[in-house]
């Protein structure tokens, strides 16, 4: 069923069945010519409820713009209140590789669970749809509690690398072991700050060109703040920062969203697309113009004061929408400019 001929960021979408997408903090994979775009299942989740994620929901496609549930890849585990995979205890982020020695696909979840300890859950199938088995959990990689993540494998020697919020402190480049289910022990930190919102979180990795790009957002929960894009030569770094890739936002919120991945387009030559979650899509612009609000945090954290609160609506994440946007490149430079509708056939 065709319902869709672009993208529309910031619209209410739909799968093929009518019913709004449920791929939350989500990230695509391209196999022979299908899309399979995963992410979290909010379709339980409400304000005042105990159900953060309701399992990994997956779609498909050909065309990127119409979509067919594949249904929960990894389901909850409700008879079993102290699993991972359990409604309570926050299931988070979902990211999904490929293993070019074995082909079998790696899924990393961040698991917050009881008291936001953080910790990681690895899961393994054959294939994108699943089933997923449960190889590691309760990991906390190089002893850390970990947050939020992307997961990189190189597209020549198959090498893994692992990018995590150190909670509440620093940016941690990690390499992974052979099967990609666990870390190494060699990593590098990056982007090191007092405390949030100033902690960078929500890693977007991808490469362009030779170089290593990281997107990430500052740390103030569902409410949108600015972006930040560095680059860098190795996936190890040296990292520059570059700034704020939404310039022509004047609100400094990212245009209302927090970006999650960033896919490219296999048969595009530079397509891009940043893929980013509108949590809160009641919030209207001028509500999510807090520019001052920020001013004063930052000017209390400096001083070692306690900063204000944000003054954030409450936030259903049931209905939280996506904001999808091609990037544009000013050399090195990315760029993300809004678009009320554009089109994958517009890009060579």
């Amino acid at each position: 069923m065709t319902l869709y001929d672009s993208i529309r960021p910031g619209q209410v979408w739909l799968d093929t069945g009518g019913n709004r997408i449920q791929a939350h903090a989500g990230s695509i994979l391209s196999e022979d010519g299908t899309f399979y775009w995963y992410g979290e299942n909010k379709e339980h989740t409400t304000p005042d409820g105990d159900i953060w994620t309701w399992g990994i929901r997956c779609y498909s496609s050909t065309d990127l713009y119409n979509w067919e549930d594949r249904g929960l890849i990894i389901p909850p585990d409700l008879d079993d209140p102290g699993s991972p995979l359990h409604p309570a205890q926050l299931i988070d982020r979902p990211h999904i590789i490929r293993d070019p020695r074995t082909g079998r696909y790696v899924c990393w979840l961040k698991i917050m669970g009881e008291g936001h300890t953080q910790r990681s859950t690895v899961l393994t199938a054959d294939s994108p749809l699943g089933p997923y088995t449960i190889v590691r959990t309760g990991l906390r990689p190089l002893g850390m509690n970990a947050g939020d993540f992307d997961l990189v494998v190189d597209p020549v020697d198959g090498k893994g690398y692992y990018y995590f919020e150190r909670v509440h402190s620093e940016l941690i480049c990690a390499d992974l072991s052979d099967d990609l289910t666990d870390v190494t022990g060699y990593y590098s930190t990056h982007f090191p700050r007092r405390r949030p919102p100033m902690v960078r979180e929500a890693p977007a990795y991808f490469r362009r060109e030779g170089r290593h790009y990281l997107i990430t957002s500052g740390t103030t929960g569902y409410f949108p703040n600015p972006s930040e894009v560095a680059v860098a030569d190795t996936y190890h770094g040296p990292f520059t920062v570059l700034g704020d890739p939404h310039p022509s936002d004047p609100s400094g919120t990212s245009f209302r969203s927090q970006i999650s991945s960033v896919f490219r387009h296999p048969a595009k030559r530079d397509l891009y697309i940043a893929l980013a979650d509108r949590w809160a899509p009641r919030l209207t612009e001028s509500e999510s113009d807090q520019s001052e609000a920020f001013d004063r945090r930052f000017a209390a954290l400096e001083a070692g004061e306690r900063p204000v609160p944000f003054d954030v609506p409450e936030v259903d994440t049931s209905i939280a929408d996506y904001v999808w946007l091609p990037i544009r490149f000013d050399g090195r430079i990315p760029t993300i400019e809004w678009h009320d509708e554009w089109r994958i056939e517009d890009f060579g």
